[in-house]
């Protein structure tokens, strides 16, 4: 493992932002990770890190290190995908992060089947309510929704999704149907407060037309499954991707509204810097998730143009 090196124990060191963090991930306790750390100070002569109780800041010295020594462990792992039979069989470790919601329900069972095809690749699963920075964080592969907005990065497309929205026949029966979208400011709606971006901005788009409605009402979240829950018990409606109301809209608990109208992009895509290009690990899990994804029961299918 690159840990075991002093080039990777110091980058693991800085990302992690702590020794009781660093401790943890490599399975030693603080003191051995102190007394590491001295080690390679005292070695080098100069001090790398500024420590607390709780954190740890790089000096000057450890900024050059550390930039110096992210360069070097990206060239060997370039190296080593060059010249190793790697491509035939993959393995190492691979860290994956997805979104709360779409990662518990998909691409954690998808790791578990990819895991026995791969059982030499070990898989970190890491689900947040936003976007990680890439390539800044330890993170391999990125799962998110929509265009990507950095050009530094690779983005291949796993699935296709829609933004679709739903309410239960209960809460239309009772509120009625919105007709056009301006109808929205008239209903209750479930508010999404996700990522940093503005809430409660509903953008529908038909033919060459744009309209983008705020919307209120008195439930929001910043959680998609709570969201979801809501909008099956009848409390309105809601803005949420294809491949989280699929199934409800099969079995008749929930009903799109303003079907006509469409929003923007949110297609799934599995993201990563360009370095990890040829790597194996990174090729079969995308193509495994991929897959996967496309022969899910819960998915949206071909011809699901509207429900």
């Amino acid at each position: 493992m690159k840990e075991d090196s002093e080039l990777g124990f110091f980058c693991l060191l800085v990302k992690q932002g702590s020794l009781a963090s660093t401790a943890r991930e490599l399975n030693l306790t603080p003191p051995a990770v102190s007394r590491r750390l001295a080690l390679l100070e005292d070695r080098l002569g100069v001090r790398l890190l500024n420590r607390t109780t709780r954190r740890i800041s790089l000096t000057s010295e450890g900024e050059v290190y550390f930039r110096s020594a992210q360069r070097i462990l990206n060239d060997i792992d370039d190296m080593e995908r060059l010249v190793s039979s790697s491509r035939a069989a993959p393995k190492g470790m691979l860290r994956v992060n997805a979104p709360l919601g779409f990662g518990r329900s998909y691409v954690g069972p998808a790791i578990s089947g990819f895991s026995k095809d791969y059982p030499e690749v070990s898989v970190q699963l890491h689900l947040t309510d936003r976007p990680v920075s890439l390539p800044d964080e330890s993170i391999d592969i990125s799962i998110r929704f929509g265009e990507i907005p950095d050009s530094r990065l690779i983005a291949r497309k796993v699935a296709s999704n829609r933004r679709l929205l739903v309410a239960s026949p209960t809460y239309l029966h009772a509120s009625g149907t919105p007709v056009y979208p301006h109808d929205l400011t008239q209903h209750q709606c479930i508010v999404l407060r996700q990522n940093s971006g503005a809430y409660g901005n509903w953008r529908l788009i038909k033919g060459d037309r744009s309209e983008t409605i705020k919307v209120h009402g008195t439930l929001s979240t910043n959680d998609g499954e709570v969201a979801l829950g809501w909008a099956l018990a009848g409390q309105g409606i809601l803005m949420r991707a294809e491949w989280d109301v699929a199934k409800y809209l099969r079995s008749g608990r929930l009903t799109q509204v303003l079907a006509d109208y469409e929003t923007p992009a949110a297609d799934i895509h599995a993201v990563f810097s360009e370095r990890l290009n040829l790597s194996a690990k990174v090729t079969c899990f995308v193509d495994y998730l991929r897959e996967y994804l496309g022969q899910h029961a819960d998915g949206p299918r071909p011809g699901d143009s509207n429900w």
